[in-house]
Protein backbone atom coordinates (compact mmCIF):
# COMPACT_ATOMS: atom_id res chain seq x y z
CA UNK A 1 0.00 0.00 0.00
CA UNK A 2 1.51 3.74 -0.92
CA UNK A 3 2.62 5.33 2.70
CA UNK A 4 1.06 8.45 1.13
CA UNK A 5 -2.28 6.91 1.14
CA UNK A 6 -1.85 6.43 4.79
CA UNK A 7 -1.39 9.87 5.37
CA UNK A 8 -4.43 11.97 7.32
CA UNK A 9 -6.20 14.29 5.95
CA UNK A 10 -4.38 17.46 6.98
CA UNK A 11 -7.04 19.89 7.17
CA UNK A 12 -9.83 17.51 8.76
CA UNK A 13 -7.17 16.68 11.44
CA UNK A 14 -6.24 20.24 11.79
CA UNK A 15 -9.62 21.35 12.31
CA UNK A 16 -10.02 18.86 15.04
CA UNK A 17 -7.00 19.59 16.96
CA UNK A 18 -8.32 23.12 17.13
CA UNK A 19 -11.77 22.18 18.03
CA UNK A 20 -10.15 20.32 21.21
CA UNK A 21 -8.15 22.43 22.09
CA UNK A 22 -11.01 25.15 22.65
CA UNK A 23 -12.77 22.24 24.37
CA UNK A 24 -9.72 22.05 27.00
CA UNK A 25 -9.39 25.56 26.97
CA UNK A 26 -12.68 26.08 28.26
CA UNK A 27 -12.56 23.38 30.15
CA UNK A 28 -9.48 24.87 31.96
CA UNK A 29 -11.81 27.73 33.14
CA UNK A 30 -14.55 25.42 34.59
CA UNK A 31 -12.40 22.39 35.91
CA UNK A 32 -10.03 23.58 39.16
CA UNK A 33 -8.71 23.10 42.79
CA UNK A 34 -11.68 25.33 44.16
CA UNK A 35 -14.86 24.45 42.76
CA UNK A 36 -17.05 27.06 41.28
CA UNK A 37 -21.17 26.84 39.67
CA UNK A 38 -20.66 27.09 36.09
CA UNK A 39 -22.92 29.68 35.85
CA UNK A 40 -21.15 31.70 37.63
CA UNK A 41 -18.08 31.19 35.75
CA UNK A 42 -20.19 32.26 32.40
CA UNK A 43 -21.42 35.17 34.26
CA UNK A 44 -17.56 35.94 35.15
CA UNK A 45 -16.07 35.97 31.49
CA UNK A 46 -18.74 38.66 31.29
CA UNK A 47 -18.17 40.46 33.79
CA UNK A 48 -20.80 39.79 35.31
CA UNK A 49 -20.00 37.28 38.19
CA UNK A 50 -19.55 36.87 42.19
CA UNK A 51 -16.62 38.83 43.37
CA UNK A 52 -15.46 35.91 44.73
CA UNK A 53 -15.78 33.71 41.34
CA UNK A 54 -14.76 36.62 39.18
CA UNK A 55 -11.89 36.79 40.68
CA UNK A 56 -10.63 33.38 40.58
CA UNK A 57 -12.11 33.29 36.63
CA UNK A 58 -10.34 36.75 35.68
CA UNK A 59 -7.20 36.58 37.39
CA UNK A 60 -6.23 33.37 37.98
CA UNK A 61 -7.97 30.43 35.16
CA UNK A 62 -8.22 32.35 32.47
CA UNK A 63 -4.71 34.02 32.89
CA UNK A 64 -3.76 30.32 33.34
CA UNK A 65 -5.06 29.01 30.48
CA UNK A 66 -4.24 31.49 27.89
CA UNK A 67 -0.71 31.24 29.39
CA UNK A 68 -0.76 27.31 28.52
CA UNK A 69 -1.95 28.17 25.04
CA UNK A 70 0.86 30.52 24.44
CA UNK A 71 3.44 28.61 26.31
CA UNK A 72 2.70 25.26 24.50
CA UNK A 73 3.03 26.30 21.30
CA UNK A 74 6.07 28.30 21.96
CA UNK A 75 7.74 25.47 23.17
CA UNK A 76 6.82 23.04 20.69
CA UNK A 77 8.08 25.10 17.56
CA UNK A 78 11.12 26.09 19.51
CA UNK A 79 11.87 22.22 19.71
CA UNK A 80 10.98 21.29 15.91
CA UNK A 81 13.41 24.44 15.20
CA UNK A 82 16.50 22.60 17.24
CA UNK A 83 15.67 19.16 15.89
CA UNK A 84 15.72 20.07 12.23
CA UNK A 85 18.65 22.76 12.70
CA UNK A 86 20.72 19.77 15.25
CA UNK A 87 19.63 17.04 12.36
CA UNK A 88 18.63 15.50 16.08
CA UNK A 89 15.25 13.71 16.94
CA UNK A 90 16.54 14.28 20.90
CA UNK A 91 17.07 17.75 20.47
CA UNK A 92 15.00 20.04 22.58
CA UNK A 93 15.29 23.08 25.18
CA UNK A 94 15.34 21.01 28.07
CA UNK A 95 17.61 18.47 26.50
CA UNK A 96 20.26 20.60 25.38
CA UNK A 97 20.57 22.44 28.20
CA UNK A 98 18.82 25.92 25.87
CA UNK A 99 16.06 26.13 28.82
CA UNK A 100 18.87 26.44 32.04
CA UNK A 101 20.76 28.65 29.82
CA UNK A 102 17.74 31.15 30.02
CA UNK A 103 17.31 30.05 33.63
CA UNK A 104 20.52 31.35 34.13
CA UNK A 105 19.62 34.36 32.85
CA UNK A 106 16.63 34.80 34.79
CA UNK A 107 18.75 33.77 38.16
CA UNK A 108 20.79 36.38 37.22
CA UNK A 109 18.08 39.02 37.22
CA UNK A 110 15.73 38.00 39.99
CA UNK A 111 19.17 37.62 42.32
CA UNK A 112 21.94 40.06 41.25
CA UNK A 113 20.14 42.94 39.02
CA UNK A 114 16.49 43.23 40.34
CA UNK A 115 17.97 43.71 43.83
CA UNK A 116 20.88 46.30 42.44
CA UNK A 117 18.65 47.96 40.24
CA UNK A 118 15.31 48.25 42.44
CA UNK A 119 13.11 46.65 39.70
CA UNK A 120 9.48 45.76 40.90
CA UNK A 121 8.13 42.57 40.09
CA UNK A 122 5.35 44.69 38.39
CA UNK A 123 7.75 46.82 36.36
CA UNK A 124 7.69 46.67 32.33
CA UNK A 125 11.62 47.01 33.12
CA UNK A 126 11.78 43.68 34.84
CA UNK A 127 9.11 41.82 32.76
CA UNK A 128 11.13 42.87 29.84
CA UNK A 129 14.90 42.98 31.64
CA UNK A 130 13.93 38.82 32.57
CA UNK A 131 13.21 38.63 29.07
CA UNK A 132 15.99 40.14 27.59
CA UNK A 133 18.10 37.77 30.06
CA UNK A 134 16.91 34.46 29.14
CA UNK A 135 17.27 35.21 25.73
CA UNK A 136 20.52 36.04 25.82
CA UNK A 137 21.38 32.66 28.18
CA UNK A 138 19.43 30.40 25.94
CA UNK A 139 21.24 32.04 22.29
CA UNK A 140 24.78 31.21 24.39
CA UNK A 141 24.05 27.48 25.28
CA UNK A 142 22.93 27.14 21.46
CA UNK A 143 25.80 28.68 20.76
CA UNK A 144 28.10 26.26 22.14
CA UNK A 145 26.10 23.56 20.81
CA UNK A 146 26.06 24.67 17.14
CA UNK A 147 29.58 24.90 17.76
CA UNK A 148 29.93 21.39 18.73
CA UNK A 149 27.84 19.89 16.53
CA UNK A 150 29.55 21.37 13.96
CA UNK A 151 32.49 19.59 14.76
CA UNK A 152 31.46 16.99 15.50
CA UNK A 153 27.94 15.28 14.15
CA UNK A 154 27.99 12.35 16.90
CA UNK A 155 24.05 13.09 18.58
CA UNK A 156 25.67 11.34 21.91
CA UNK A 157 28.25 13.80 22.14
CA UNK A 158 26.15 16.56 21.32
CA UNK A 159 23.40 15.30 23.93
CA UNK A 160 26.44 14.93 26.14
CA UNK A 161 27.55 18.50 25.85
CA UNK A 162 23.83 19.46 26.62
CA UNK A 163 24.29 18.07 30.09
CA UNK A 164 27.59 18.87 31.03
CA UNK A 165 26.39 22.63 29.95
CA UNK A 166 23.13 21.99 32.39
CA UNK A 167 24.99 20.82 35.05
CA UNK A 168 28.15 23.59 34.77
CA UNK A 169 24.81 26.47 34.62
CA UNK A 170 23.21 24.26 37.89
CA UNK A 171 26.66 24.97 39.57
CA UNK A 172 26.50 28.60 38.57
CA UNK A 173 23.12 29.15 39.92
CA UNK A 174 23.95 27.20 43.04
CA UNK A 175 26.28 29.69 43.64
CA UNK A 176 24.07 32.78 43.21
CA UNK A 177 21.34 30.93 45.45
CA UNK A 178 24.18 30.48 47.95
CA UNK A 179 25.00 34.26 48.04
CA UNK A 180 21.15 35.72 47.42
CA UNK A 181 18.97 37.37 49.86
CA UNK A 182 15.79 35.35 51.42
CA UNK A 183 13.26 37.41 49.43
CA UNK A 184 15.03 36.92 46.23
CA UNK A 185 15.89 33.39 46.57
CA UNK A 186 12.14 32.58 47.29
CA UNK A 187 11.35 34.45 44.61
CA UNK A 188 13.38 32.32 42.43
CA UNK A 189 12.75 28.73 43.94
CA UNK A 190 8.96 29.56 43.01
CA UNK A 191 10.04 30.07 39.67
CA UNK A 192 12.08 26.94 39.15
CA UNK A 193 8.71 25.04 39.68
CA UNK A 194 7.29 25.90 36.58
CA UNK A 195 3.89 27.58 37.05
CA UNK A 196 1.25 28.81 34.30
CA UNK A 197 -0.79 30.36 36.96
CA UNK A 198 1.61 32.98 38.68
CA UNK A 199 1.68 35.91 35.27
CA UNK A 200 -0.35 38.97 35.30
CA UNK A 201 -1.95 40.17 32.18
CA UNK A 202 0.88 42.80 31.46
CA UNK A 203 3.02 40.09 31.93
CA UNK A 204 1.08 38.05 29.30
CA UNK A 205 1.16 40.66 26.47
CA UNK A 206 4.83 40.94 26.72
CA UNK A 207 5.03 37.19 26.42
CA UNK A 208 2.67 37.15 23.85
CA UNK A 209 4.32 39.81 21.84
CA UNK A 210 7.71 37.99 22.70
CA UNK A 211 6.45 34.55 21.21
CA UNK A 212 4.45 36.36 18.14
CA UNK A 213 8.18 37.71 16.66
CA UNK A 214 9.77 34.23 17.54
CA UNK A 215 6.67 32.36 15.65
CA UNK A 216 6.71 34.70 12.91
CA UNK A 217 10.25 34.19 12.60
CA UNK A 218 10.36 30.70 12.48
CA UNK A 219 7.00 30.30 9.95
CA UNK A 220 8.90 32.30 7.66
CA UNK A 221 11.63 29.58 7.73
CA UNK A 222 9.69 26.61 6.61
CA UNK A 223 11.24 26.46 2.84
CA UNK A 224 14.96 26.33 4.29
CA UNK A 225 13.83 24.18 7.26
CA UNK A 226 12.52 21.58 4.50
CA UNK A 227 15.60 22.31 2.82
CA UNK A 228 17.96 21.43 5.72
CA UNK A 229 16.17 18.07 6.31
CA UNK A 230 17.76 17.11 2.85
CA UNK A 231 20.75 17.54 4.26
CA UNK A 232 23.59 21.06 3.85
CA UNK A 233 24.68 19.73 -0.12
CA UNK A 234 20.75 19.68 -1.07
CA UNK A 235 20.43 22.85 0.97
CA UNK A 236 23.07 24.61 -0.97
CA UNK A 237 21.79 23.55 -4.18
CA UNK A 238 18.80 24.43 -4.23
CA UNK A 239 20.17 28.36 -2.88
CA UNK A 240 20.35 28.39 0.58
CA UNK A 241 22.63 30.51 2.61
CA UNK A 242 23.56 28.13 5.35
CA UNK A 243 24.95 30.56 7.58
CA UNK A 244 22.13 33.57 7.95
CA UNK A 245 19.75 30.66 8.35
CA UNK A 246 21.26 29.06 10.69
CA UNK A 247 21.57 32.23 12.54
CA UNK A 248 18.19 33.14 12.07
CA UNK A 249 17.26 29.03 13.32
CA UNK A 250 19.13 30.12 16.08
CA UNK A 251 17.80 33.31 17.38
CA UNK A 252 14.11 32.30 16.45
CA UNK A 253 14.76 29.33 18.76
CA UNK A 254 16.19 30.77 21.18
CA UNK A 255 13.17 33.81 21.60
CA UNK A 256 10.20 31.25 21.71
CA UNK A 257 12.44 28.71 24.84
CA UNK A 258 13.45 31.77 26.29
CA UNK A 259 10.46 34.30 26.52
CA UNK A 260 8.47 31.32 28.10
CA UNK A 261 11.37 29.99 30.54
CA UNK A 262 11.57 33.37 31.53
CA UNK A 263 7.52 34.04 32.97
CA UNK A 264 6.82 30.32 33.13
CA UNK A 265 10.15 28.30 34.76
CA UNK A 266 11.52 25.16 32.62
CA UNK A 267 8.90 23.48 31.24
CA UNK A 268 10.14 19.71 30.78
CA UNK A 269 9.59 17.66 27.69
CA UNK A 270 7.14 19.46 25.70
CA UNK A 271 10.31 21.10 23.56
CA UNK A 272 11.71 17.61 22.84
CA UNK A 273 8.16 15.19 22.70
CA UNK A 274 5.58 17.30 20.88
CA UNK A 275 7.33 17.53 17.56
CA UNK A 276 7.56 13.77 17.50
CA UNK A 277 3.65 13.89 18.90
CA UNK A 278 2.97 16.10 15.73
CA UNK A 279 5.11 13.92 12.98
CA UNK A 280 3.09 10.85 14.18
CA UNK A 281 -0.50 12.75 13.82
CA UNK A 282 0.53 14.30 10.52
CA UNK A 283 2.64 11.46 9.06
CA UNK A 284 4.94 13.87 7.44
CA UNK A 285 8.26 15.71 8.15
CA UNK A 286 6.51 19.10 5.53
CA UNK A 287 7.32 21.70 8.06
CA UNK A 288 4.66 23.66 6.21
CA UNK A 289 1.93 20.96 7.75
CA UNK A 290 4.87 20.68 11.25
CA UNK A 291 4.92 23.82 11.98
CA UNK A 292 1.42 24.95 12.90
CA UNK A 293 0.71 20.79 13.75
CA UNK A 294 3.03 21.15 16.62
CA UNK A 295 2.01 24.64 17.62
CA UNK A 296 -1.22 23.32 17.97
CA UNK A 297 -0.04 19.80 19.55
CA UNK A 298 1.59 21.67 22.05
CA UNK A 299 -1.23 23.84 23.33
CA UNK A 300 -3.35 21.04 23.29
CA UNK A 301 -0.72 18.95 25.77
CA UNK A 302 0.22 21.79 27.99
CA UNK A 303 -3.85 22.70 28.39
CA UNK A 304 -4.18 18.99 29.10
CA UNK A 305 -1.47 18.78 31.66
CA UNK A 306 -2.48 22.22 33.80
CA UNK A 307 -6.11 20.35 33.86
CA UNK A 308 -4.01 16.64 35.36
CA UNK A 309 -2.31 19.69 37.89
CA UNK A 310 -5.78 20.52 39.21
CA UNK A 311 -6.85 16.87 39.77
CA UNK A 312 -6.44 16.66 43.69
CA UNK A 313 -8.79 19.24 44.73
CA UNK A 314 -9.07 20.75 47.68
CA UNK A 315 -6.48 23.67 47.18
CA UNK A 316 -4.00 21.40 45.72
CA UNK A 317 -2.38 21.80 42.53
CA UNK A 318 0.35 19.24 41.08
CA UNK A 319 3.10 21.40 39.29
CA UNK A 320 2.72 21.38 36.01
CA UNK A 321 6.24 20.22 35.20
CA UNK A 322 5.49 16.83 36.63
CA UNK A 323 2.61 16.35 34.43
CA UNK A 324 4.00 17.03 31.45
CA UNK A 325 7.38 14.88 32.40
CA UNK A 326 5.29 12.03 32.84
CA UNK A 327 3.44 12.44 29.27
CA UNK A 328 6.77 13.48 27.87
CA UNK A 329 9.18 10.83 28.83
CA UNK A 330 7.39 7.91 27.48
CA UNK A 331 7.99 9.69 23.75
CA UNK A 332 11.39 10.68 24.53
CA UNK A 333 12.39 6.94 25.20
CA UNK A 334 10.43 5.79 22.13
CA UNK A 335 12.51 7.10 20.21
CA UNK A 336 16.17 6.72 22.04
CA UNK A 337 14.79 2.86 21.44
CA UNK A 338 13.59 3.27 17.95
CA UNK A 339 10.53 1.86 18.43
CA UNK A 340 8.61 4.61 16.03
CA UNK A 341 10.92 4.65 13.79
CA UNK A 342 11.04 8.97 14.04
CA UNK A 343 14.68 8.92 14.54
CA UNK A 344 15.53 7.52 10.90
CA UNK A 345 13.23 11.02 9.81
CA UNK A 346 16.83 13.23 10.57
Amino acid sequence: MNRSSLRPAVPLVMTGFLFLSVLLFFADLFIGSTHLDAGDIIRSLFGHGTTQGGIIVMQFRLPKAVTAVIAGAAMSVSGLLMQTLFRNPLAGPDVLGVSSGAGLGVALTVLTFTPLFRFTSVSPMHDWGLILAAWAGAGAVMLVIMAVSARMRDIMTVLITGILLASAISAIVSLLQYFSNEAMLKTYVIWTMGNLGNISWPQIRSLAAAVAAGLAISFAMVKPLNALLMGETFSLTVGVRLKPVRVTLLAAASILAGSVTAFCGPLAFIGVAVPHIARLVFNTSDHRTLMPGAALCGAIILLLSDLISTLPGGGHIIPVNTVTSLIGIPVVLMIVLGNTGLGRRF
